[in-house]
């Protein structure tokens, strides 16, 4: 008779042993970067008036592509982040905040929301009138709110493991240009891109996040066009040339970091077609610059941040935070938000909650902790331009920045507040 003893205790220790390879195998994909990305129009049908700053918002009787909100969620281990943009001139904390509170699985202080500064979108800051009157459509916002949280919700459910490439170069041609003094901007664009790394997307593209500092307003409010602006076709370009989702997040383009759309005439081109033009031009520039990148196969995910509080000394700003029915601040003195440092691999970002003059830009970069330095302007809030106190106030040029600022003493409380949050942080691996 054959003795089977040995066969017995043989799988009997197999069988001990895959609950062991179930857990490994199950703490091995908790370590791993995780990446998803999920968008939703937001284009409203009907058509309603869009805004490009303070004051009524203007009839749009038409449009020229698509508004979206767009999200990427990224995971890795117990660290779960979202990155979040709308076509929209800003989008203010009282609105994220309604949408971080539908968001499922996300820490409140993880979800960043930015916004791309299209001047041909609806008005989302509902800008009150002298009689306290405003004629944003309360509906539409309250949807977008819904469409946020969707988005993020989305991209969360359609996590895969993934690997980035990293890269920050000089986007050439005639993309922007300081319209106050043509040289003084950023001509870097920061890439970050996650690739699949096993299924239908393995090594393809999942999304694309370009930033890059520039006002989106070569059509502007004042033509009856709804629009992206030239970041729609920028989305278009980067979809159709790499797959995956495009993402944009602004930088610092105060000051006034615009599109390049001037014509030898003096005059500027205003139409479609140059946001095509600006759009395609700056996707191809983003995908030369990350075509090269190393392939970081399992970076580090860190998230940090910080509540910072600004005196409201500017009486236009006071008077549209305390008068918009979106209770944008409960305080006539100062208001408090939100900012944020990212390490994701190699890259460190910083978040801005309005539009910071290029200076300010560089004096952050500069003292980063990594060759990829990012500046998501726009995020989380958006009070207007930020400038320096040395610069507030002192050219005439600088009347109308300093005038639509919360006040001399923004600039400085910023650049102390993240460099409180780069020195308390860890710094990004390579």
């Amino acid at each position: 008779m054959k003795n089977n003893s040995y066969d017995v205790c043989k799988a009997s220790r197999v069988f001990l042993l895959i609950p062991f390879f179930i857990l490994f195998s199950l703490n091995l994909q908790s370590q791993q970067l995780m990446v998803g990305a999920a968008k939703r129009i937001i284009t409203p049908n009907p058509l309603i008036s869009v805004s490009g700053g303070v004051g009524t918002p203007k009839t749009a009787t038409e449009k020229k592509g698509e508004l979206y909100v767009r999200a990427m969620v990224l995971k890795k281990g117990e660290e779960k982040i979202a990155i979040v943009n709308i076509d929209n001139l800003g989008w203010p904390a009282a609105l994220g905040n309604r949408a971080r509170k539908l968001i499922k699985d996300i820490p409140f202080n993880n979800i960043l929301i930015g916004a791309t500064h299209t001047h041909s979108a609806p008005d989302a800051y509902a800008f009150p009138d002298e009689k306290g009157n405003f004629a944003a459509d309360l509906k539409y916002l309250d949807w977008c709110v819904n469409q946020i949280a969707d988005a993020v919700n989305e991209a969360s459910k359609k996590l895969e493991p993934a690997k980035l490439k990293i890269a920050v170069g000089e986007a050439k041609g005639k993309i922007a240009y300081n319209y106050y003094a043509p040289e003084l901007y950023d001509p870097r664009c920061g890439v970050i891109q996650a690739l699949g790394t096993k299924g239908k997307n393995k090594d393809l593209p999942i999304v694309t996040l370009v930033n890059y500092a520039i006002h989106p307003e070569v059509i502007g409010s004042d033509r009856g066009i709804l629009s992206p602006d030239l970041i729609g076709p920028l989305y278009d370009r980067i979809e159709t040339k790499s797959g995956g989702m495009a993402l944009f997040m602004n930088g610092a383009q105060g000051g006034m970091v615009t599109a390049d759309n001037r014509l030898d005439n003096k005059a500027e081109a205003n139409d479609w077609e140059e946001c095509k033009r600006i759009g395609n031009l700056l996707a191809d520039e983003a995908l030369r610059i990350i075509s090269t990148a190393v392939i970081q196969e399992n970076p580090e995910l860190y998230c940090a941040s910080k509540q910072a509080e600004f005196p409201i000394d500017s009486e236009m700003m006071r008077y549209i935070i305390n008068n918009s029915p979106l209770k944008m601040g409960d305080s006539d003195s100062a208001l408090s938000t939100t900012l944020n440092l990212l390490n994701i691999g190699s890259a460190q970002i910083l978040t801005i909650p309005g539009e910071a003059l290029p200076n300010i830009g560089y004096y952050l970069k500069r003292n980063m902790l990594t060759e990829h330095p990012f500046l998501f302007g726009l995020t989380n809030d958006a009070f207007g331009y930020i400038l320096t106190k040395e610069d507030f106030n002192s050219f005439k040029k600088y009347q109308y920045v300093s005038r639509t600022s919360l006040g001399e003493e923004t600039g400085e409380i910023l650049i102390d507040n993240l460099l409180t949050l780069i020195k308390n942080s860890p710094k990004p691996k390579k």
